[in-house]
């Protein structure tokens, strides 16, 4: 059996790395452009927080953001970027390297010895 391969966590998007910020690039890569109302009801986070993670991620240049109205009430729709979608699939890349690497099978038995 050879040595692991080190893992490179240098390289790790921080900017990604985020639950909040994670779920946004991944909602609007799975399901395209969506509105404020539509992220927030996917990720089920509050609007100050939501809003925080949508102004660093477009102030970055991984989504822009659509603002027009609908009859008289504002609509802001987001959009994933190419650099957000290359970030996003590049930390997508080294996680699946860390999982890879890591050897489940002997988690699953010792996760299933200490159920019994």
């Amino acid at each position: 059996m050879s040595a692991p391969q080190p893992i490179d966590f240098s390289n790790l998007d921080t900017a990604v790395h985020g639950p909040v910020r994670l779920g946004l690039l991944t909602a609007l890569q799975s399901g395209g452009p969506m509105d404020f109302t539509t992220l927030k009801g996917r990720l089920k986070t509050a609007d100050g927080a939501l809003g925080l993670h949508l102004q660093k991620l477009e102030s970055i240049g991984y989504i822009t953001a659509t603002k027009r109205f609908i009859g008289k009430r504002p609509n802001t729709t987001y959009e994933l970027t190419h650099p957000g979608r290359t970030a996003l699939f590049e930390y997508l890349a080294i996680m699946q390297r860390l999982i890879d690497s890591m050897d489940l099978a002997q988690w699953e038995k010792s996760k299933s010895k200490h159920q019994t």
